[in-house]
């Protein structure tokens, strides 16, 4: 008996893995429904194919809180185009401490036809341009 194993590795297809926090839900029902604790966005920072986030929320040391960056599903047809994203947060932390995080989220499941989105966070009022 012969085996032949084969095997075979994937990326971003730009050579270099990607290493994000976590993955960018595209999702009409989560982008209304998913949690919005109180949350105040700081920074706005693309890194290849990562989107970072600065944020700041009261809490006690934010290890229960539970975070998504949620895309609406919505693509508006404008110069360039655009997304609508919304940074969801549960925090069921009853302290006074007031918290900052940076986290990294996969957002090269929002490239469309073209080179470039603008992605508005829409619970921040802030935008950024994506260009890939």
């Amino acid at each position: 008996m012969i085996g032949i194993l084969i095997s075979s590795c994937s990326d971003d297809g730009g050579g270099n893995p990607i290493n994000c926090d976590f993955e960018t839900l595209i999702s009409a029902e989560q982008y209304q429904n998913a949690p919005s604790d109180q949350l105040e966005i700081n920074s706005l920072e693309i890194n290849g194919n990562c989107l970072k986030i600065n944020f700041s929320s009261g809490g006690c040391d934010g290890n229960t809180w539970e975070l998504k960056l949620v895309d609406s599903e919505d693509i508006l047809e404008s110069n360039p185009p655009q997304r609508n994203l919304r940074l969801s947060l549960k925090n069921d932390e009853i302290c006074q401490a007031y918290l900052t995080k940076e986290l990294t989220f996969d957002i090269s499941n929002l490239q469309i036809d073209g080179n470039e989105v603008q992605l508005n966070i829409t619970n921040s009022q802030q935008n950024i341009l994506y260009e890939y």
